[in-house]
């Protein structure tokens, strides 16, 4: 579109230019969130990808702010309300929305905004101006304070204080509310940031748990903590202190689960797996003891939000704050609740099978020179397979397309591995796939070659010092890809990406049901049609031996 000379205004906010539209001016009888919305599309649309991402400028849907604002339970006259990554202000202008809305609703709100971007500070200052004259008008006094600072930095000492590392003092500026969409992206182990809250971190975190855990320590007792983040932390060994610490401070009340992984940050093209975390600030895990419900809500995502499904759990099936890895479960339906109890209920791990799974060695910008698109099996080359390469119950290659799927044999040295029987796992799902465990049998016999390279986006389940029999493979492959260890591996796993180290947690059955598991599924013509029903029957037949067990 061609934009007349005296409309092209081109904006400059902090010495950047944002748009070549002038910033948007609110509208008679606008909200402020639908305002401060406009504000945001108009700011991201002069920014490129880098500059946003470097921010985490991912806009927070108006459903998604209205939902979570909808999760304020807090009361009172004068109200404290924290937002540690404001962005164009969508969320905090919601939630003082909401609570201006109420019929009881309070005389003075005190809004604390954070935000980095120093060329969304102006804008975010008019959204927030704005903000205060739409509840002075409704007879709310609306105070503002907007601080052009690191979040984390400012307050990191918080941590220490709820950790006990620092003697405990009562904050003289906490917040009944707090509500984020904060950045996304990992920050490295030497960055100020990661040292300053290092109680709570472990390898290389994710910037969204510094603020989540940062503004945890900030609330006061029994204040609203409502967070939309991806679902990663839910589980996994990164983000086990980060858990230890947090649970010890909030007791989740309602986690909302998006069934699309595209459709919250839509309109951003954001890939990620997002929860909405609404809990209340408890102080040293004393809501531990309690018996209380915890809600879990889904929706597939924005269109949808505003009519959720839920289900009330006890909070200890979904999380056991006295375990060491307070892994938080999210069963979204009674299938997953049948999943849970039934494989939890299997007596073995893959240590009491004397097996180890492992991630492929080949890493193939380090291995450059070593692969290639052609090669001479055995002879001089191995082959070298990729997730493409491994298909539900079936691995196949060559397939002769864009990738090399050949590694040099005689210099790829400690890369290789024997040719021996396998169980291959996909360890990242792609995209919107609806199944999170793709599994393989890989037979040795079925590959004229005395070594296999395994790239590194695949996991191997293997027999130190020995091999796996045929039936064995069978059997763990039919399990991995079954539909109930599926279920399972949803309710428990917070990523798409699936560890080695969740493998060998995963509960599994006997040995020797196992092995009958495999003579049956190796007979079938199509193993990945039947598989679910023999499944099924082991599972079956196991309940009733374990029930025959208990009455003697």
């Amino acid at each position: 579109m061609k934009i007349p000379k005296e409309k092209a205004e081109k904006r400059v906010i902090g010495g950047a230019r944002c748009s070549l539209f002038p910033m948007p001016v609110p509208r008679e009888n606008e909200r402020p969130t639908v305002y401060a919305d406009r504000i945001g599309e108009w700011y991201a649309a002069g920014k490129p990808d880098r500059h946003r991402k470097t921010y985490g400028l991912f806009l927070t849907p108006i459903p998604v702010a209205d939902f979570m604002a909808g999760r304020i339970e807090a009361v009172g006259q004068r109200l404290r309300v924290l937002d540690p990554a404001a962005g164009a202000g969508i969320l905090c202008c919601s939630a003082v929305e909401a609570l201006v809305f109420r019929n009881s609703k309070p005389d003075t709100i005190e809004l604390v905004a954070y935000e980095l971007d120093e060329d969304l500070i102006p804008p975010l200052r008019t959204v927030l101006n704005c903000l205060a004259d739409w509840c002075r008008a409704r007879g709310v006094e609306l105070t503002v304070r907007l601080e052009a600072t690191d979040f984390v930095m400012a307050h990191a000492e918080e941590l220490h204080v709820c950790s006990g590392t620092l003697p405990f003092r009562e904050k003289a500026e906490g917040f009944n509310i707090v509500v984020s969409n904060p950045p996304y992206f990992k920050v490295a182990k030497s960055d100020p940031r990661a040292i300053a809250v290092s109680t709570m971190t472990h390898g290389q975190p994710n910037i969204y748990a510094l603020f989540m855990g940062v503004a945890a320590a900030l609330l006061y007792t029994n204040g609203d903590f409502i967070f939309i983040t991806p679902r990663s932390f839910t589980s996994g060994p990164y983000f086990r202190r980060f858990r230890a610490m947090f649970f010890d401070m909030i007791r989740p009340t309602e986690i909302h689960v998006f069934g699309s992984r595209r459709d919250a940050f839509r309109r951003d093209e954001v890939l990620q797996e997002n929860v909405i975390v609404s809990g209340v600030r408890r102080d040293r895990g004393s809501w531990s003891r309690d018996e209380f419900p915890l809600v879990i809500s889904s929706s597939h995502g924005i269109d949808d939000i505003g009519r959720p499904v839920r289900r009330e759990i006890p909070a200890k099936a979904a999380l056991d704050p006295t375990s060491s890895d307070k892994i938080l479960r999210l069963p979204i339906c009674a299938e997953e609740d049948e999943a849970l109890a039934l494989v939890d209920s299997w007596p073995c791990r893959l240590r009491d099978l004397g097996l180890n799974i492992s991630t492929g060695p080949v890493v193939p910008f380090r291995a450059t020179e070593l692969i290639g698109r052609e090669g001479n099996v055995p002879v001089s080359h191995a082959p070298l397979l990729w997730m493409n390469h491994v298909r539900c119950m079936q691995v196949s290659w060559p397939l002769d397309r864009h990738k090399p799927e050949y590694i040099d044999r005689l210099d790829a040295g400690r890369l290789l591995l024997p040719n021996k029987n396998y169980v291959l796992l996909r360890r990242f799902s792609a995209k919107e796939e609806s199944r999170r465990l793709t599994a393989a049998p890989y037979i040795a016999s079925a590959f004229a070659t005395h070594k296999v390279g395994i790239e590194n986006h695949l996991n191997y389940v293997h027999r130190p010092g020995g091999t796996l029999s045929e039936d064995e493979v069978w059997g763990l492959a039919a399990l991995y890809n079954s539909h109930l260890l599926d279920a399972w591996f949803r309710a428990v796993n917070g990523s798409t990406q699936v560890s080695a180290t969740e493998l060998r947690a995963m509960p599994l059955p006997t040995h020797e049901s196992i092995v009958t598991l495999g003579q049956h599924v190796k007979r079938l013509s199509d193993p990945v049609q039947e598989l679910d029903a023999l499944v099924a029957d082991l599972a079956a037949n196991l309940e009733s031996r374990e029930a025959a067990i208990g009455g003697d």
